[in-house]
């Protein structure tokens, strides 16, 4: 346990060097992140094994005695073709290895799709917004729409009062 203690204060959030062109995303790559790790881990006299047995990858660290101090592993799917299973087998030793090791990988894919939650229209806004339009404001009123999230029965009457007016 010390020296996954001293892994921890040693490893650095990876960074990612991967392109998913499909889901426009970037990730970091399997080798990207053994780049990182086997060197702190083999400081640390740690060795790192992925096999794959009884249709599962395995993710074990083993200390200089051959102990074996931490593992995880992941069941792979059954009927893939050769492609379909290697690219299977990688993605499970990505993700067992960063669970394991506790890796961080920065997110900025994650980070740049998040957005802040719109506040929900308060009835008391709805009103104000229906007088508006009744004003002959509702060119404002749409604008505002796009701040908020709207009950359906709300967004309804708003389109029929805009529609109206």
């Amino acid at each position: 346990m010390k020296q996954l203690l001293e892994f921890q204060r040693k490893v650095n959030a990876i960074k990612k060097d991967g392109k998913n062109p499909h889901f426009k995303s970037t990730y970091a790559t399997l080798t990207q992140i053994l780049s990182e790790v086997k060197p702190i881990l083999s400081d640390l006299g740690l060795v790192l094994l992925q096999p794959i047995k009884d249709g599962k990858v395995y993710t074990i660290l083993y200390d200089e005695t051959g102990k074996e101090i931490a593992s995880s592993y992941i069941d792979l799917p059954t009927g893939l073709n050769a492609q379909q299973l290697g690219s299977c087998t990688t993605y499970f030793r990505r993700y067992c290895l960063t669970g394991l090791l506790s890796l961080e990988v920065e997110d900025d894919d994650a980070n740049m799709t998040i957005k802040p939650s719109k506040p929900a229209l308060s009835p008391e806004q709805f009103e104000a917004m229906i007088k508006a339009i009744n004003e002959g404001k509702k060119d404002q009123v749409i604008k505002s729409m796009d701040k908020y999230t709207i009950d359906a029965k709300y967004k309804t009457l708003l389109e029929t009062a805009i529609k109206n007016n």
